[in-house]
């Protein structure tokens, strides 16, 4: 299979409670690659590249995995691969 590429938007309480630093472990645990970062609404914005059933446990985990975050809202859009091979925070 092929590489996949999500742009994911996760609203809710998820700034301020080590919520970027959860998503960033969850995709090097799974072997996605990307980045996360905070935008100025409140929200976390997500670019995560992978094979599907990377991505599918990838989304799972982060939806609901961490303890202080409160996710209200997940959007995703597909988007092209990159081959990018690390995932890092951005700030």
């Amino acid at each position: 299979m092929g590489l996949t590429r999500l742009r994911l938007t996760v609203g809710g309480q998820v700034q301020g409670v080590g919520y970027r630093w959860f998503v960033r472990e969850q995709a090097r645990r799974r072997g996605v690659s990307g980045w996360v970062r905070n935008r100025e609404d409140g929200a976390v914005e997500i670019e995560a590249e992978g094979e599907a059933d990377e991505l599918k446990a990838f989304v799972a985990a982060i939806e609901t995995g961490h303890a202080l975050a409160r996710i209200e809202s997940l959007a995703s859009e597909t988007l092209d691969a990159k081959g990018e091979e690390s995932f890092e925070i951005q700030t």
